[in-house]
């Protein structure tokens, strides 16, 4: 490849965001800003039973603005929950703008119901290929304010929708600039109700998106794209290393802190910004391997139950899924960007005993944290052996949009070593 042929510009997008204590109360007069008359909270019973929803509510309609609550949504949402979800908004609509309180979850169905109320066509025409159609939005979305109560995701500043299409048994999703919130709200009083286990989990989600995007393939190892090809994910660049970096840092104290004592403010308070810089880098880098594992290892979960989450299904919460073979992931990609991986190994633990190999150092880190924090040990932990690596593998072969980024192309015999490596981390 020429240099001329190489990519020479990358983009970056984020939503308006108001950070602080006491955010989620002036959602209100944001509202006002964009003309707003009614507005659809979106939320789920776990959320809505801690009062915050309401009060929400109550203080928007405080500005003369209709609300409607859809309290119904489903912690790791499906085709069939969202579809309820949209039903919803269609039955009891229009609605001019959305606001979703809660963790992803929430803000990915609020997502769903405000395409499918601002588009026609139905949920799978949206899905990305090869599982759903790969369709475009043809027309604007409605304002959606995203106000996270979960410090992990990162969906109050992406242009994503995750969702388990559950009759094929696979984690996909809808990507497209519009689903981008349009005003993210952190307020960290929020998310002083996670349970630890959750906590854990939706930060090493938070840790994987800062380290994902920061080794993820540099925006200029792309072929150069016409101006209509581009897409969110466009390879790690100076703007998206710079939110990951100081993530990265907050995390290295914040994360252990917060789930050894969900009453400790500062760290939440951390934890938060965390979570958000942590989606302003990767919403626009993108992010790669352990994603891509993760679908599959949610979709096709059997029996496993996390403390922390709802019981009545089984369930491998999205951050724990992506966790769960990160470090072998990371030790795959290292030679494709030994300094990088030091990086990120150094920010979190910079007073750690290292390893002689330079390839165990993140590895290490990793493992390491997740023992501190309770995250299973490794696949094999939630109900995975061996003998399923080959489903899995199959699953992660349908994420071609995230395996695009890795910074190093994993075959499917190099996916399945990683995956075997990943049964048993300690």
């Amino acid at each position: 490849m020429t240099a001329t042929e190489h990519e020479t510009v990358f983009t970056y997008g984020a939503p308006a965001l108001k950070y602080g204590t006491g955010a989620s109360d002036e959602i209100g007069y944001d509202l006002t800003q964009y003309g707003v008359h009614r507005v659809l909270v979106v939320t789920d019973p776990q959320v809505a039973a801690t009062g915050w929803p309401r009060r929400i509510a109550d203080g928007i309609a405080g500005y003369g603005i209709e609300t409607e609550i859809f309290d119904g949504v489903h912690v790791e949402p499906t085709d069939v929950s969202m579809q309820k979800a949209v039903d919803f908004a269609r039955g009891t609509g229009p609605y001019d703008a959305f606001v979703a309180v809660g963790g992803g979850s929430a803000i990915d169905t609020a997502k769903a119901a405000n395409l499918l109320t601002s588009n026609d066509g139905e949920l799978m025409d949206y899905v990305n290929a090869p599982v759903g159609g790969g369709r475009a939005p043809d027309r604007p979305l409605k304002p959606l304010v995203a106000v996270p109560t979960t410090t992990g995701t990162g969906s109050e500043s992406t242009t994503v929708c995750v969702l388990d299409v559950l009759s094929l048994r696979v984690k996909s999703g809808i990507s497209h600039l519009r689903l981008r919130p349009t005003l993210a709200v952190v307020d960290p009083r929020l998310t002083v109700s996670q349970p630890a286990g959750v906590t854990a989990a939706s930060g090493m989600d938070i840790l994987c998106h800062a380290a994902e995007s920061y080794t993820a393939k540099p925006y200029t190892d792309f072929e150069r794209k016409r101006p209509e090809q581009r897409v969110p994910y466009c390879g790690s660049n100076p703007l998206a290393d710079m939110f990951a970096e100081q993530s990265l840092r907050l995390l290295s104290w914040a994360l252990p802190a917060a789930v050894r004592d969900g009453d400790d403010l500062k760290a939440r308070e951390a934890m938060a910004l965390a979570a958000t810089f942590a989606g302003l880098g990767f919403g626009n880098a993108g992010v790669h391997i352990p994603h891509a594992n993760a679908y599959p290892i949610a979709g096709q979960v059997r029996d496993f139950h996390p403390d922390g989450y709802p019981g009545d299904e089984p369930m491998v919460p999205h951050g724990m899924a992506v966790s769960l073979t990160a470090p072998a992931a990371f030790r795959f990609t290292f030679d494709a960007a030994p300094d990088r991986h030091l990086r990120v190994a150094r920010l979190l633990a910079p007073d750690f005993e290292w390893p002689g190999d330079f390839a165990d150092h993140l590895p290490a880190v990793l493992i390491d944290l997740m023992r501190q924090i309770g995250i299973p040990d490794g696949i094999g932990a939630v109900g995975y052996a061996e003998s399923d690596v080959d489903s899995l593998v199959e699953g992660t072969l349908k994420q071609q949009r995230l395996l695009a980024t890795a910074p190093r192309e994993a075959s499917e015999e190099d996916l399945s070593g990683i995956l075997r490596e990943s049964v048993s981390l300690w």
